[in-house]
């Protein structure tokens, strides 16, 4: 930090459990990747090549060697295993991630339906490779998935290996755990967290209003996805309190009271 303020909450330290911020990266190019990670590095724990970009984006190999030597993981999007899988390539899949030194991968079926039990085989076969991030819940806005499915698919696939769970928002935050205006559905949200840790979920939240809800529920230290490059350090603030959202809901309420 470049000053000091008292009365902020603590926060975790790479590498961290909780207070995870993943990145969505849509197509930076090499050289937008450098200026990300010089500005925003610190608090980008690990970075998401959205859906298949990595499968059209120039100077590929290049990119993810500049985020490895800042130190950030990558893995490809969700929607580029299931592209895979229904091509039935899960062993270039595999391959795949060999050939790109990726340590990370993700396991969805927001695209496609997938017996949950083939899910959860796939996420036990790659986690003898790979450390997996598994995610939960459709892309189809119309498909609502009951509170006690989303524990018990979440559940499964952490028995199955995965490192964490991802709760499915797609890159605008307006299906799965949001209604379609980007509303979140609360009542999902808390159900969840009676069964599931909150430190094995990574909550997908692009939009700054459902980064506060979280954030107030939660602590500085949750974990938050698909935040766009540029957010990263608003974001930071939002967790410190330093921005008008959370500004006072860290302070004590005994300064507070000095103060008014």
């Amino acid at each position: 930090m470049n000053y000091h303020l008292s009365h902020l909450p603590e926060r975790t330290a790479k590498p961290r459990e909780s207070g995870f911020t993943m990145a969505m990266d849509k197509g930076l190019s090499v050289r937008e990747v450098e200026n990300f990670v010089e500005v925003a590095g610190e608090y980008t724990d690990i970075v998401k090549l959205g859906w298949a970009t990595s499968f059209v984006t120039p100077n590929l190999e290049k990119k993810l060697e500049v985020y490895r030597a800042a130190g950030i993981p990558v893995y490809f999007g969700g929607t580029l295993f299931e592209a895979f899988i229904v091509r039935d390539q899960f062993d270039d899949y595999r391959r795949m991630l060999d050939k790109f030194q990726l340590t990370f991968a993700e396991v969805s079926d927001g695209s496609i339906e997938m017996d949950h039990g083939k899910k959860c085989e796939y996420i036990r076969t790659l986690s003898e490779q790979v450390t997996v991030l598994s995610e939960v819940g459709s892309k189809d806005a119309e498909k609502i998935i009951p509170p006690y499915k989303w524990i018990k698919l979440m559940q499964d696939e952490l028995d199955a290996g995965a490192w964490k769970v991802i709760g499915e928002s797609r890159e605008a935050g307006n299906v799965g755990l949001f209604r379609s205006t980007g509303e979140v559905r609360s009542g999902l949200v808390e159900e969840i967290l009676t069964k599931i840790p909150f430190e094995k979920i990574i909550w997908e939240a692009p939009q700054k209003a459902q980064q506060v809800f979280f954030i107030k529920l939660l602590g500085s230290n949750v974990n938050l996805g698909n935040i766009s490059p540029n957010e990263i350090i608003p974001l930071e603030t939002i967790r410190l309190g330093l921005r008008g959202d959370t500004f006072t809901h860290f302070i004590d309420k005994t300064l507070l009271d000095k103060l008014v």
